[in-house]
């Protein structure tokens, strides 16, 4: 089996890139398990992010590390709340303070487009010069409200037009092949030879 430390402290995310690769040769660790602590996200972008992500796990720990950043990226916002998702309504990051925050910023809009966005970035070791990169982007619309029990952050008011459910309606099975999250780690699986 293949260990990689995946450099993440979210659950939600450790447990949704534990299932997609569940089924492949990986040892997947969580870099809690080896005493990293979490990288800095001076960046702009979710790859700059991802980057410094994947190389502080790398570098620590020695193995191969897998990185994701990722989230929510609303039209009538410019693309906000895009790479502050986790801290929309500021420190410490809550779920439902953020989920709040984006329902009083959409009040006065019509226009309720929005897309998840995910990049993985994949290093061999903390100098790789060629790391793996995949996106994947999921499309929708906001809620004007919670919508569903399942799933985490801002699933409970990302509605997809073409199930017809919220994210957190979803079921672990069916999120996991249509996320965004799920379409990046595909594209990195074929990159990486797996799939």
């Amino acid at each position: 089996m293949r260990k990689i430390v995946i450099a993440s402290g979210n659950h939600g995310k450790l447990r949704e890139i534990r299932q997609i690769l569940a089924p492949l040769d990986f040892e997947v660790v969580p870099q809690s398990e080896l005493g990293v602590p979490e990288a800095e996200e001076p960046h702009d972008t979710f790859l700059e992010n991802a980057l410094e992500k994947a190389r502080h796990a790398s570098r620590i720990t020695g193995l191969p590390a897998l990185a994701d950043d990722s989230g929510i990226c609303v039209h009538a916002l410019n693309g906000e709340p895009g790479i502050h998702s986790a801290r929309f309504a500021g420190a410490p990051r809550s779920d439902e303070r953020n989920n709040l925050r984006l329902l009083e910023e959409l009040k006065n809009s019509a226009n309720r487009r929005a897309h998840f966005y995910c990049v993985i970035v994949y290093m061999r070791h903390a100098a790789d010069p060629e790391p793996l990169i995949a996106e994947g982007r999921w499309e929708g619309e906001i809620l004007e409200e919670y919508r569903g029990e399942g799933g985490f952050g801002y699933d409970p008011l990302f509605f997809d037009p073409d199930l017809g459910k919220s994210a957190a309606q979803l079921s672990h099975e069916i999120k996991n092949r249509v996320s965004h999250r799920a379409r990046a780690l595909s594209e990195f699986l074929r990159k990486l030879g797996c799939a």
